[in-house]
């Protein structure tokens, strides 16, 4: 994939699939020791030892519209291509925990992307499920928690345009602030 925010994307569909009533995703950028940590948890219906073993292999799906499942290797792959590292852990009933570390400095470094649409999508898309979005550069972090803001909204939907948009806004100017020098 050419953004890491698709692999994110594809990865969480599966705590979609998953039945998680809560997905969290953290992006977590070190510039001093020039890395990148993904981390994608659930607390969907998890996976046996066998399965965990099987998700790395491309050719094993538990999905019926394909035949192959590719979000879970090239996640891997493109860590573990930069000099980084992939991790998965997952217990029946309990959920599942995918990490991945990137080294940015390497040259198959993969961008992060537009990590805004892909969070927005999700949200939008899945008002069922909650997620927690944590965005850290260095020391400067912010925390998108869907949890929270149905509190507030009470009865209107996540999906609702003019809420998608703030939720859109908002993520987008804590990232600009993040970024920013």
């Amino acid at each position: 994939m050419r953004e890491l925010s698709l692999n994110v994307l594809d990865i969480a569909q599966n705590s979609v699939a998953a039945n998680a009533a809560l997905c969290e995703i953290e992006v977590i950028e070190s510039t001093r020791n020039k890395e990148l940590f993904i981390g994608i948890y659930d607390n969907g219906k998890g996976m046996t030892e066998e399965q965990v073993k099987s998700v790395k292999d491309p050719f094993f799906t538990t999905r019926t519209t394909r035949k192959v499942g590719m979000g879970i290797p090239l996640f891997k792959m493109a860590a573990e291509m930069t000099g980084g590292s992939f991790d998965i852990e997952s217990e029946v009933g309990v959920g599942t925990k995918v990490k991945a570390i990137f080294k940015t400095d390497h040259l198959d470094f993969t961008p992060l992307g537009d990590m805004c649409s892909s969070i927005v999508l999700l949200i939008t898309m899945n008002t069922h499920m909650d997620f927690l979005y944590r965005y850290k550069i260095d020391e400067k972090e912010f925390t998108l928690d869907t949890r929270q803001l149905k509190e507030i909204l009470g009865d209107v939907p996540l999906n609702e345009p003019s809420i998608a948009n703030w939720i859109k806004d908002y993520i987008n100017q804590n990232t600009k602030q993040l970024t920013e020098v």
